[in-house]
């Protein structure tokens, strides 16, 4: 059974997910270096439990994903995707190769000068250092591609014969153009990678942290395939970022999960003023999507969260998860 794993990370991102064919993709990292808190507990879970405004505080206990991908038994990693070269999404990138062996690399091509590193920085220069060796392809063992929009490929979206199938992961975002405006000065977040993934049980929509540029781009050339996703990871953890939300109108997604940020730059009002259901990272801790064929069955790690939304406390996953809810696909139109 294929899983998707969105990890309670601050203030970056960290999706791992588990495909039929065995192979373990994770785009991003973050907190892959902070020491993980005790397993939340159900007397844990009720002293952090609903706070004012439904405040679930679970942002105050991140994940580490390197200590989460060892108890899912992950132990090598085929593909890591970096969204783009921003540290909040390769914290803990050095400490992840030294842990699992890594395959592939993909990098949308975009560059950018290295961050000031000192006693006030909250990232660290080794993962840097040990991602530009990588993105150089200087990293033995490791087979690093730029990979951009559109691109068919064996094992991303096709067999290793080239027909139909691999691990249904398609590059919607960014194309030649978007990389190069970016790299002229532009909006780093504007040449983020957009990764559908095409499940048995509907399509979840990865869009790293893409903001207006890239989203006209999607809605563009892809529309159909965006239109009415199952689920979708909110575009840079769900901050404000001065975007525009008119991709919300064509998007849809059924459920959103919006990360670990500031409340205050948080602009929930763009999902409810539509009649979107969202989730937080904050509210749920770690979300896992287990996929079965035209059904995805939605697990949370908070079992505070899954109660005062009217869960079944006693359906759990085999990590010990509550059962939140299931989504059904729209059909594509």
């Amino acid at each position: 059974m294929p899983s998707v794993h969105l990890l309670n990370v601050a203030p970056g991102d960290c999706t791992i997910i588990l495909h039929t064919s065995d192979h373990v993709t994770m785009i991003d990292i973050c907190d892959g270096d902070v020491t993980e808190a005790t397993a939340l507990t159900k007397d844990l879970a009720e002293a952090i439990g609903m706070r004012p405004r439904g405040n679930f505080r679970m942002c105050k206990y991140p994940t580490n994903p390197i200590s989460y991908a060892r108890k899912i038994g992950v132990t090598n990693i085929f593909r890591f995707i970096l969204t783009h070269p921003d540290m909040d999404h390769m914290d803990g990138f050095d400490t992840l190769l030294d842990e699992f062996e890594v395959t592939n690399f993909w990098d949308t091509g975009t560059r950018r000068d290295a961050p000031e590193f000192g006693e006030n920085s909250p990232f660290l220069e080794e993962d840097w250092d040990r991602y530009v060796k990588v993105r150089d392809g200087r990293e033995t063992g490791v087979a690093t591609r730029i990979r951009q929009a559109g691109l068919r490929f064996p094992f991303a979206n096709l067999k290793e014969d080239k027909t139909a199938g691999g691990d249904g992961l398609y590059i919607l975002a960014p194309d030649s153009e978007l990389v190069k405006e970016a790299n002229r000065g532009g909006d780093l977040n504007d040449s983020s990678y957009v990764i559908l993934y095409r499940s048995m049980g509907g399509r979840v929509l990865l869009p790293g942290d893409a903001h207006d540029n890239t989203w006209d781009y999607v809605i563009e050339n892809y529309g159909n395939d965006v239109k009415n996703c199952s689920f979708m990871l909110a575009p840079h953890h769900g901050r404000d970022s001065e975007r525009e939300y008119d991709f919300l109108d064509h998007v849809r997604p059924t459920v959103t999960l919006i990360g670990c940020a500031p409340s205050e730059h948080i602009d929930y009002d763009q999902w409810k003023r539509r009649g979107l259901e969202y989730i937080t990272s904050n509210q749920a801790g770690n979300v896992v999507l287990e996929i079965f064929k035209d059904q995805i069955d939605v697990y949370v790690e908070n079992e505070v969260f899954a109660k005062a939304k009217g869960s079944d406390l006693s359906i759990k996953n085999s990590q010990g998860y509550v059962f939140l809810y299931s989504i059904t696909p729209t059909a594509e139109k």
